[in-house]
């Protein structure tokens, strides 16, 4: 059964306290979540080119969602049935594609982190092991294709690196809670799992001629409340327009 409101992720190094089915959900409210967004240039997206690789990018993370949900329950009703705060998605996956760069931005920094997620739980014997061994592939893509056009836009003409630059600090309060410890994911170091994102991210923003946003002052908002159910408000539109058909059209099988 999942609950309306969970409770507080933890903020120790390890295991925080939840069970397997906690960490699925979360873990698969990302891919769901994410997977949607990248869906939505479809038609949209600045080339034919790019219209198939965040697609397929879609697809990749919408297989993901599948499996973790289906660790849980009954897949179609978590990803159609459920209201806003029972999602337990990070927030920036949740945070409107904007212009291209944003896109960029949003997958840059979500990749490379579950990239070193699924690396560290594909060395373990976890229920996630399996998943992580089959994904890790499929994310490595994901992050190559993220950096790739960082390094375009970033050190392309003036205006696409304003543009890129505008993005990276819009979304940057968003990733403190990439890395904050799930409740019920053992196996994992987020310590090890902090430092090689702000690395990897890092580096790619240096080639690509960009500036690293600097930690947000304590003064200053950022984000962290995805994982016990609290969302940016683009999110209820995004449920809104996912969900229409399956409420519309309860029971309907094609």
């Amino acid at each position: 059964m999942v609950p309306e409101a969970a409770g507080a992720a933890g903020t120790t190094a390890g295991t925080a306290s939840g069970t397997t089915e906690d960490a699925a959900l979360a873990l698969g409210d990302d891919a769901l979540v994410l997977s949607h967004r990248l869906a939505e240039w479809a038609g949209h997206a600045p080339a034919l080119e790019e219209e198939v690789a965040l697609a397929n990018l879609a697809l990749d993370l919408l297989g993901q969602a599948r499996t973790l949900l289906t660790m849980v329950g009954d897949e179609d009703r978590l990803a159609f049935c459920r209201q806003e705060r029972a999602f337990r998605n990070v927030q920036l996956v949740e945070q409107p594609n904007g212009d291209f760069a944003h896109t960029i931005a949003r997958q840059l920094y979500f990749s490379t982190y579950q990239e070193l997620l699924w690396e560290q739980l594909a060395a373990g014997d976890g229920p996630f092991a399996p998943l992580a061994a089959k994904a890790g592939p499929e994310t490595a893509y994901h992050r190559d294709h993220a950096v790739t056009w960082t390094l375009r836009l970033g050190d392309g003409t003036r205006l696409s690196r304003e543009r890129m630059q505008r993005a990276v600090d819009a979304l940057w309060r968003y990733t403190g809670e990439l890395t904050r410890p799930v409740a019920g994911l053992a196996g994992v170091d987020w310590a090890a799992l902090a430092a090689g994102w702000a690395e990897r991210v890092g580096a790619t923003l240096r080639a690509a001629t960009l500036t690293v946003p600097e930690a947000p002052a304590r003064a200053v908002w950022s984000a962290g409340g995805g994982r016990q159910g609290i969302h940016t408000e683009p999110f209820g539109r995004l449920l809104a327009e996912m969900q229409h058909l399956h409420r519309s059209h309860p029971g309907a099988r094609w």
